[in-house]
């Protein structure tokens, strides 16, 4: 009755990893957005009754090519490609480890508010380096 999965927690994040950052939008950049969910891959400790806990992580990079982040339709165009990574991650992990917890939802949610992060400070940069201008 006790399965492994069943007694999986998860907490998901999001790492946003920026390279080559331009305040010029001549060369695209990358955001990696990072689901985090507890599976059988590293063990991180055991549950009260000992099954062991362990974590896995999937990473998808989204790109920032074709965007003007200092334009709200570009803005809004990168954080729409960042949720749908973190769903796309956090669904892969899902149809794995379906007994996993926090659900689907709630992982891609968690993935994206901390990828926004970063893109929020992207777009700051952006439109300041367009301001100066």
């Amino acid at each position: 009755m006790c399965s492994v999965l069943n007694f999986v927690t998860a907490g998901a994040t999001a790492a946003v990893l920026i390279s080559g950052i331009s305040l010029a939008q001549s060369a695209p950049q990358e955001v990696t957005v990072q689901a985090k969910r507890m599976t059988s891959t590293t063990l991180v400790g055991r549950s009260a009754s000992g099954i062991p806990i362990v974590d896995i992580s999937l990473s998808y990079g989204v790109s920032t090519e074709g965007l003007d982040l200092a334009t709200n339709s570009g803005a809004t165009a990168l954080a729409d490609r960042v949720k749908d990574a973190a769903a796309a991650a956090c669904k892969e992990i899902g149809q794995k480890y379906p007994d996993a917890t926090p659900s689907e939802a709630d992982c891609a949610k968690n993935a994206t508010h901390k990828a926004m992060t970063k893109v929020n400070e992207l777009v700051a940069a952006a439109e300041k380096s367009k301001s100066a201008k």
